[in-house]
């Protein structure tokens, strides 16, 4: 990459939910861009943190830890990581924006999910057009 990327170009270019776009890669981790609506699918990453930066809206991810269940809610601005082996659901009642950051080639269902509902793109991400 040499030029920059402007988050809000790389979001006019699509409107898909559930269908990450990769703006850029540190080492060996995509920085994805993607948009939540609705729900996405109980997944596990087993090697793996994955790190959530809310840039609009809001997002709640259902948690399944040794001690029950229960959801986390993550507004504007603040950021969230699910410990690797953790199994969790995403999901965003009004929609929202969100920035991920994962090792590239991580499959967006984990690697041990639920029936992927047709909405969600199973995909290790999506690159970015740049003019």
């Amino acid at each position: 990459m040499t030029n920059p990327i402007a988050l809000d170009s790389a979001l006019a270019g699509f409107d898909a939910v559930w269908s990450p776009r990769i703006v850029a890669n540190v080492n060996d981790y995509d920085i994805r861009l993607a948009r939540f609506g609705g729900e996405h699918v109980w997944h596990v990453h087993e090697d793996t943190d994955e790190f959530f930066l809310v840039l609009d809206g809001e997002i709640e991810i259902g948690l399944r830890e040794p001690a029950g269940e229960h959801v986390v809610t993550v507004a504007r601005g603040s950021v969230f990581v699910v410990p690797r082996g953790t199994f969790h659901k995403p999901s965003s009642k009004g929609g929202a924006v969100v920035l991920l950051v994962e090792p590239s080639g991580t499959l967006s269902v984990g690697d041990e999910h639920d029936e992927v509902p047709g909405h969600v793109d199973v995909t290790v991400g999506h690159r970015v057009e740049t003019a």
